[in-house]
């Protein structure tokens, strides 16, 4: 392996340099949070056998470094015992380490569908990019990005249930289209009691969905449903007048699907 280096030199970029881990700072960006324990002591078995194969990546800040990539590989080596890991330095700022770090992690497919949302979320809100810049530098269509993002409509804590659940990107984004908390939790309830896939937890999210239409149509007629009771109360007590006064008038109502027919009799005579 190539030596410590201690000089802060401009040629250093692009090389492979061996850093002490005590150097090394997490990134900020880590688009990853969750590390599986099983996973970590698979790799730190290889790492001791073999080496760490492909070099971390790192950029200067201050008197150390900060990890743009590789913090499995760094976890991994502290799990051995090692002192320093090979590393290439780039010279590259916040946002491009935060862009770098997830695509690393995209390309890996290491990341839960619920972290890759969040790390092109923050690349958006906080690094200033726009969700056709960010597609593009991930090799995405753009609404592939905004499919993404749309599951962070759901709570923490639904999150964190589908996560355990072991269910697909694909379920949680049918679940996102249910704008009430109950409706979820319902529909969670289902898929776990019944198993249910994709298909059918898409014709139960439709269902609920359907079931609120009809709803707020009934909502948004109600005050016409109002104005159509007066009507035919005013007009009963037409009929009721005219009987008092001695015509022998007569009314009868049907209703036919959504209309009403009303059909009223007056004799001439």
């Amino acid at each position: 392996m190539v030596g410590i280096k201690t000089k802060k030199s401009q040629t250093d970029f692009g090389r492979i340099l061996e850093i002490p881990i005590k150097n090394i700072r997490p990134n900020p960006g880590q688009p990853r949070k969750n590390f599986d324990l099983d996973d970590l002591t698979r790799l730190a078995k290889s790492i001791s056998r073999d080496g760490i194969i492909q070099p971390l990546s790192v950029r200067r800040r201050g008197e150390g470094y900060e990890l743009i990539s590789g913090e499995r590989r760094l976890r991994a080596a502290r799990m051995v015992g090692f002192q320093s890991v090979p590393c290439i330095l780039f010279d590259t700022n916040e946002r491009n380490s935060a862009l770098m770090a997830l695509i690393e992690n995209i390309h890996r497919s290491d990341l839960s569908f619920f972290e890759e949302a969040e790390a092109i979320n923050n690349l958006v809100q906080i690094y200033g990019m726009t969700q056709g810049d960010a597609a593009l530098r991930l090799g995405m269509a753009q609404s592939t990005v905004a499919n993404k993002l749309r599951l962070l409509r759901l709570p923490e804590d639904e999150r964190k249930l589908i996560s355990a659940m072991g269910l697909s990107e694909r379920h949680a984004r049918a679940l996102v289209q249910l704008e009430k908390k109950q409706d979820r939790i319902f529909v969670l309830d289902r898929i776990n009691r019944f198993k249910l896939n994709v298909e059918s937890t898409d014709k139960l999210v439709k269902s609920i969905l359907n079931k609120d239409k009809i709803r707020q149509s009934y909502v948004k007629r109600a005050p016409v449903l109002k104005d159509v009771r007066l009507f035919l109360n005013t007009v009963n007590k037409a009929v009721e007048v005219m009987k008092l006064a001695g015509v022998k008038a007569n009314a009868v109502k049907k209703q036919k699907g959504d209309v009403i027919e009303y059909l009223i009799t007056i004799p001439i005579n």
